[in-house]
């Protein structure tokens, strides 16, 4: 999901959108270990996902604007 995407989402939005990421990079993990995965990246994708919800989740906790487009 872009980046874009998840901005317009509410933090309940996200919130749950984080705890479906933490599930599925879980699975994924968990399936790893036992058989080989059709596609091994699809952890680094899912990890990297969650990671970008997570900041937003913290910009919006600290009141945060993004600024897209803005150069500084």
């Amino acid at each position: 999901m872009k980046t874009h995407e998840l901005r317009s989402m509410s933090p309940e939005e996200l919130e749950e959108h984080a705890r479906e990421l933490r599930q599925e990079l879980f699975n994924l993990k968990f399936r790893r270990t036992t058989q080989p995965l059709d596609n091994p990246l699809r952890i680094r994708t899912t990890r990297k996902n969650l990671a970008r919800t997570l900041t937003l989740i913290r910009e919006h906790d600290l009141g945060l604007e993004s600024r897209v487009g803005e150069g500084s």
